[in-house]
């Protein structure tokens, strides 16, 4: 099932926050600018693990993490969001 474009929106949007108010954005751009070309592979990387982190955090939620971050427009307008907080 893909992400619809509201799906797609409100995760991005929650991650943006949740790293801000975290006092993590900064970090959060430096590690993504440098791995912008390996977004795929992280999004393979969180299906592999999904069994494990889904017990935590829910199957639904990282598989929707997964599918975001399978398309690099997607890190891009994480990117934008981050820097406008």
């Amino acid at each position: 099932m893909e992400l619809s474009v509201d799906q797609r929106d409100l995760l991005i949007e929650r991650l943006a926050q949740k790293l801000s108010s975290w006092g993590l954005a900064a970090p959060a751009i430096l590690f993504l600018e440098a791995n912008k070309p390996f977004s795929f592979i992280g999004s393979q990387a969180l299906l592999f693990f999904q069994p494990l982190l889904g017990f935590l955090l829910g199957d639904e939620v990282i598989g929707g993490y997964a599918q975001l971050f399978e398309d690099q427009a997607n890190v891009e307008r994480l990117l934008q969001l981050l820097e406008q907080h």
